[in-house]
Parts: structure tokens; sequence; C-alpha cells
């Protein structure tokens, strides 16, 4: 177990990060113990999330999964599951259904829970709950997203995923 320096004079939030990882290059540990350092002294936010794992089936009769490509932000360009953040009073299938209405102008039907993806970017710890979902009505309008496809089993490495939504591509080739 690493010890961690002692407390120091306050500073800001991003001073002590880079302190932190001043800190662990010189210890030599690794990027995940740093986070989870990082994580536990408060100085990252976690953002908690959900994302909709719209499938359907083809002409052909495959199982389809609809991906957008993020229209904004610092991610922008990288592909994702549609989704957002829960607000507060809201349960997860609540605010799913809030957002793809709001993204995509759609009313689904939120399944069951696929996982919980967690993952660090470098300024904040995602928490995202990842659901199938099925439309109801409408017909999946791009309000804030760039693009969309329809992926089959076989396609959905085509596409750049943003990373934290990667880690779950492989568990979909298996249950879809």
């Amino acid at each position: 177990m690493v010890e961690l320096p002692k407390e120091r004079e306050p500073f800001t939030l991003l001073a002590e990060r880079e302190y932190y990882r001043r800190f662990a290059e010189k210890v030599q540990i690794s990027r995940d113990s740093l986070l989870s350092i990082i994580r536990e002294k408060g100085m990252m936010k976690t953002i908690h999330v959900v994302a909709a794992i719209i499938r359907d089936t083809n002409k052909n009769g495959e199982p389809i999964i609809f991906a957008t490509q993020r229209g904004y932000g610092d991610f922008k360009g990288g592909w994702e599951f549609p989704g957002g953040k829960i607000e507060e009073g809201e349960t997860p299938q609540e605010a799913l259904q809030r957002e793809i209405m709001e993204e995509l102008n759609t009313e689904i039907k939120v399944g069951e829970l696929v996982d919980t993806i967690e993952y660090d970017y470098s300024t904040f710890h995602l928490s995202m709950d990842c659901f199938w979902a099925e439309v109801i009505s409408g017909d999946l309008v791009l309000k804030e997203h760039e693009a969309a496809k329809w992926l089959t089993k076989e396609e959905l490495d085509s596409v750049e995923w943003l990373p934290a939504d990667v880690t779950l591509i492989e568990r979909l080739k298996r249950g879809i």
C-alpha cells in the first residue's frame, strides 16, 4: 500500500491533482491507482448517467443496435449509446425515457439493466447505467447528435466508440 503525503496547505483542485500526479510518478504507481486516490480524496466528481441500448431487427431478421455520434462538447464526433444525466428525483428508467424524448423525439420502453459501467476520464468519473430499450413511437430524430447508425453484431466495431462505451461492446456482441 502506498502511503500518501501528509496534508498540505489548501490549494486549487487542479493544483492538488497535479501534486498527486507527480507523486504517483515519483513512487511509480499506475494510472488506475492514482485515479482511485483522486476519487477517494474527493478531487474527481462522479457523473451518473443512463444510456439506452436501443435494439430492433433489420430486414434480414438480424438483431441491430442504434448508435449515435456525439454532436457537441469535448467528445464531439465519438460514438455512444444515447442517454444523459439523471435529474434529482428521477429513477434511471425515467431519466432514460426523458433523455431519449429530448434527444431523439422518440418514446421508448426501457428494459432490463445490461450493465453499469464505471469509467475514469481524466477530469471526472462516469457511472453509466445501460439498459436495453425498444422504440414505442417516434422516428429517432437527431436533435443533438451529428449522425446515427443501426449496427449489426458484426458492425459494432465499425465506429469509434467513446471510451466508456467501448467496455460494453464485447458484452453486446454476445448478448444481442
